[in-house]
């Protein structure tokens, strides 16, 4: 389902995503944002953290809407502080974005697509290693495809949800 929350950019914001792997290969979605700085170039699936909702709860629900897999998350690979001055004056504002990104298993079967995403494709890690901001929406997952092969992973227990 598509998120019309209006989206501002003057404190750092929660953000989930996921790098999904099979056979050496990265999936990959292709942003479909019209009138958006990222339109049409490649990032993980990802989004924001919806108010109340468990990180862990946000990236199932993200993986989902943007490449038709059910994920089931095994461990948090890291957490990312990602600024994107690239699109300071597209946005009016500079986002900064805490990104929780988890690694897990996706199911066989894949379902429709949201209308945010054009396609999703596998990629080699050397692949994504030689994109540049014109064709890979943020930098810093090449870093996290770096971390993902070299084995880092942290337990889920790490990301504590409180309600109060």
């Amino acid at each position: 389902m598509a998120d019309f929350t209006p989206r501002v950019f003057t404190q750092t914001f929660g953000v989930v995503g996921a790098i999904l792997e099979k056979n050496g290969r990265i999936l990959l979605v292709k942003e479909s944002q019209r009138k958006g700085p990222d339109d049409g170039k490649w990032s993980q699936p990802a989004g924001w953290i919806d108010v109340g909702e468990h990180p862990s709860e946000a990236v199932k629900r993200e993986v989902k809407e943007e490449t038709g897999y059910t994920f089931t998350p095994t461990h948090l690979l890291g957490v990312y502080s990602l600024v994107r001055k690239d699109v300071e004056k597209e946005l009016g504002g500079t986002p900064h974005a805490l990104k929780l990104i988890y690694i897990g298993a996706i199911s066989a079967d894949q379902t429709e697509l949201e209308d945010d995403v054009d396609e999703v494709k596998w990629f080699l890690p050397e692949e994504i290693y030689s994109m540049n901001q014109n064709t890979l929406r943020d930098l810093d997952i090449k870093q996290e495809v770096k971390d993902y092969f070299s084995g880092k992973r942290y337990a889920l227990d790490i990301v504590v949800h409180t309600i109060a």
